[in-house]
């Protein structure tokens, strides 16, 4: 995912999934040791649920 696509992902989380800019930093700080996705790194801290990581995936799809 490019730098724009990352972006609108990034906008969606805040403003669709309510999610803080912290919890987003943390979980883009984890991704150099995890190495996944960004959704999934978003999931493994508990900072989405089961149903918005399945969110995130369908909007991902749609875009």
């Amino acid at each position: 995912m490019g730098a724009t696509g990352q972006g609108q992902l990034i906008r969606f989380l805040q403003e669709e999934l309510a999610l803080s800019p912290d919890s987003i930093a943390i979980a883009l700080r984890r991704r150099d040791v995890d190495a996944g996705p960004l959704p999934m790194i978003l999931w493994k801290y508990g900072f989405v649920t089961l149903d918005e990581l399945s969110q995130i995936y369908d909007w991902l799809e749609a875009v």
